[in-house]
């Protein structure tokens, strides 16, 4: 059983990328995208995206973190694969699932669904810049307004020697709107014989095995599950592994909060950190106190003593 961090597009960069992977139970991460239009791309926009580069590809722990490419162009996708190879990238992944209006308008993401020739052009012209041992994975929707698309993208997709497949189970028009359709992804798998993983509404060990049941992957991608519960990936691969206490979870929420004190600019370093406890509170009700205790604090300081305090007062 292999688990996947979804590349969460604003949220889970290089520090929340170091954080969730240092917790355990995942097995790659997946960098937010790197917007392709059309030119080559210098090597500190990689950098940027992906810092890992300067230690191996990997987090701080060792996990591989791949990079995402995102763009319509099949000769300069296919440059910028290259030019992320040689700087040193674990493997390249395409992201033909972003539902974002203003990403689509520009032909990228998911509106490329009702194009499976174009996808296939894409996937088939990295493939062939991409030394063979190098991973080329690529995620996909159900398609773009509805679902009929899928098996011809799915087969696009794998005639072109992709490595593997990740499929959200939702169509875009449908948003993350629940529920996932997972029985959608068990037909798709019928019909390809390489790696298949799924996406989408898994928050607990029962979504899992439902998922699991429905799609016939054993392999997922997590996103806002991993975000409101620190350790699913651990639950996950081990029925016995308990839940992450909430003082264990402070105890990350000020590490994030040091980090962000140091490396980040005053009016960018609190944000993050009410961002993320939005996702904490859908598992942890103290969570969503601490968010309303929080939510007008600016100062880098003031919210890391915040933390700090909260830290105390409940280990008391």
């Amino acid at each position: 059983m292999k688990i996947y961090l979804a590349p969460m597009e604003g949220v889970v960069n290089a520090r929340m990328r170091a954080l969730l992977t240092s917790v355990g139970g995942l097995d790659r991460c997946v960098t937010e995208f790197v917007r392709v239009t059309t030119q080559l791309l210098p090597p500190r926009v990689f950098h940027r995206y992906c810092p890992e580069l300067e230690s191996g590809s990997q987090t701080p722990t060792g996990v591989p973190v791949y990079l995402q490419l995102l763009g319509s162009d099949p000769a300069c996708l296919a440059d910028n694969a290259a030019r992320a190879e040689q700087l040193g990238a674990a493997g390249i992944d395409l992201n033909f699932g972003c539902p974002a209006k203003t990403v689509n308008k520009h032909r990228g993401g998911s509106v490329l669904l009702d194009e499976p020739e174009l996808i296939h052009r894409i996937v088939s012209e990295i493939r062939r810049t991409l030394a063979p041992a190098t991973p080329l994975t690529v995620k996909i929707r159900l398609g773009y307004a509805d679902a009929s698309p899928l098996l011809e993208v799915a087969n696009a997709v794998t005639e072109a020697g992709a490595s593997e497949l990740i499929v959200h189970a939702r169509t875009k028009a449908q948003g993350y709107k629940p529920p996932a359709h997972w029985e959608a992804i068990g037909n798709v798998r019928e019909r390809v014989n390489i790696p298949l993983i799924a996406n989408g509404e898994i928050w607990n060990r029962e979504d899992y095995q439902r998922c699991k049941e429905l799609s016939g992957c054993d392999d997922v991608m997590l996103g806002r599950g991993m975000l409101a519960h620190p350790a699913l990936a651990l639950t996950l691969k081990n029925a016995h592994q308990a839940n992450m206490p909430w003082q264990q979870v402070l105890t990350h929420l000020i590490g994030f909060q040091q980090d962000l004190k140091t490396n980040c600019t005053p009016r960018h370093a609190c944000s993050p950190t009410k961002q993320w406890l939005a996702y904490l509170q859908w598992h942890y009700r103290e969570a969503e106190a601490l968010l309303k205790a929080v939510k007008r604090i600016v100062d880098a300081e003031i919210m890391l003593a915040e933390l700090q305090r909260r830290h105390l007062r409940d280990a008391a």
